[in-house]
């Protein structure tokens, strides 16, 4: 497996540091192979059978699952394992980031000085919403958002690479590769002048949109100036134009129709169940006749619907890695806010596209909710 691009603003780890960050990895890569097996079956062998008994029938939704599934010794161990590993994660990702931050800020600083490929527009008015500020997402130390510093950009660049276990490539950017090798199989004509990615972060998977598509002006919108100023910055310095601009991805300040591909990443579940249908609406504003959105998420929409059992790991990220508004995302018709958001419902799908580098966490695939504007 190949290791992070050592990009001009990463945060580099000293050999004991990338040591110990290498055995959190190991960490997480044993537990969901060898632990994580034993959940389904203590509920196929012990939970169902025993709920059966005392109900009359199997649980039918998460509330019961999850109740059961905590008096089982395995799903406890795991769950105890899994939070340690994420506690671990940041520790050792925040150990490099905080040592080498001066070093980061500097370098920073000279990359984003005078004349830039892209641009950054920051607004000291965005009020950051109640679903990044109510927890710390993935337990992330300070939150997401952040200060407003790159701190919280810097911390979550080095630390994604972690989480993922290497597996979303050495720039992070399996989820925007993944979504372009979707458009080049399904419209290879599609040529978009304009491309928003909403919910940037680091920019992890809107870099990929500037090679896919060279002749069109990319854009890329986040809550967090902390994330923005590293997202701009890491663009410098790997020699991409990106535009970057703190704003809700609810409500843009962009005229309607100016967009021809917007894309999202990971950002629903990331958000509440209010929030989505705002977001979808602001999304058909945006797009230009002709134009196309396509939203990617963890597998878990699907998933989530056709077996209850899974329906616990939304939980668990719910009530243990400060993610309180997935499971209710999870429930929700994607489809259905499509079309109640304004787009025609024959011009609105959801799938599973392979990951476009075949290693992408869960399975090897993403979620994608596409919607054309006709």
């Amino acid at each position: 497996m190949s290791s992070q691009f050592q990009h001009p603003v990463l945060p580099r780890a000293t050999h004991d540091e990338a040591s110990r960050q290498e055995f959190v990895r190991s960490f997480k890569r044993n537990l969901f192979a060898d632990v994580l097996p034993g959940n389904r079956l203590a509920y196929d062998g012990r939970v169902v059978p025993q709920f059966s008994r005392d109900h009359g029938r199997k649980p039918h939704n998460r509330h019961e699952i999850r109740r059961a599934m905590l008096n089982e010794p395995v799903y406890q161990m795991f769950s105890s394992l899994k939070r340690t590993q994420q506690e671990m994660m940041w520790a050792a990702s925040g150990e490099t980031t905080e040592r080498c931050y001066e070093t980061v800020r500097t370098a920073a600083r000279k990359l984003t000085a005078g004349r830039t490929r892209g641009s950054l527009r920051l607004d000291p008015k965005v009020t950051i919403p109640r679903y990044n500020t109510l927890v710390d997402i993935h337990i992330q130390p300070g939150g997401y958002h952040g200060s407003d510093d790159l701190f919280a950009g810097a911390l979550y660049d080095h630390a994604v690479y972690s989480y993922a276990t290497g597996t979303l490539g050495p720039l992070n950017d399996d989820m925007g590769a993944t979504v372009i090798a979707h458009l080049r199989r399904t419209r290879p004509d599609f040529s978009p002048r304009r491309i928003l990615d909403m919910g940037c972060a680091a920019g992890h998977s809107t870099l990929p949109y500037v090679d896919a598509f060279p002749e069109a002006e990319v854009h890329a919108i986040d809550v967090a100036a902390a994330q923005l100023r590293y997202a701009h910055a890491r663009a410098e310095g790997l020699g991409k134009r990106v535009h970057f601009v703190q704003q809700s991805a609810e409500a843009t300040d962009f005229d309607d129709g100016f967009f021809d591909l917007i894309v999202s990443h990971i950002l629903f579940h990331e958000t509440s169940a209010r929030a989505v249908p705002k977001i979808l609406r602001e999304t058909y504003r945006l797009l230009a006749p002709g134009g196309m959105a396509v939203h990617s998420e963890v597998p878990g929409f699907h998933k989530f619907r056709r077996d209850p059992f899974d329906q616990i790991g939304a939980y668990w990220e719910a009530h243990y890695n400060d993610e309180p508004f997935m499971p209710r995302l999870f429930e929700m018709d994607l489809v259905a806010e499509a079309e109640h958001a304004g787009f025609r419902r024959r011009n609105v799908q959801d799938l599973l596209a392979p990951s476009a580098y075949r290693t992408a966490m869960l399975r090897g695939d993403w979620y994608l909710l596409e919607a054309r504007k006709s």
